[in-house]
């Protein structure tokens, strides 16, 4: 799956868009029609800890999917989109098998 990466205020390293690449190629193992999925990554300007945000749009056929976390860590938001981009793509796959 393609994988179009942003970030915004700041310089993402390669180590941290090869960490997303490979959460969001697991992806296909749930929905093999995924089209494109597009990334930003933000860094808000507030004194607290969790001031990372991960956004993520994942684009099927008819339909996209946007999920928003806000964290500590990059990487715990992936982790923490990927998992809610699981349960939605799942759930639209068994919607579609129940129509057929």
């Amino acid at each position: 799956m393609k994988v179009n990466t942003q970030s915004v205020n700041f310089n993402a390293d390669e180590k941290l868009i090869s960490f997303i690449q490979q959460r969001m190629d697991k992806l296909d193992m749930f929905y093999d029609k995924v089209i494109k999925s597009d990334v930003f990554l933000k860094v808000e300007n507030m004194s607290g800890k969790e001031n990372k945000i991960f956004e993520a749009k994942v684009s099927v056929p008819g339909d996209s999917f946007v999920v928003k976390k806000q964290c500590k860590t990059f990487e715990e938001g992936v982790d923490m989109a990927v998992a809610s981009l699981e349960r939605q793509l799942k759930k639209r796959k068994e919607k579609l098998r129940s129509h057929l």
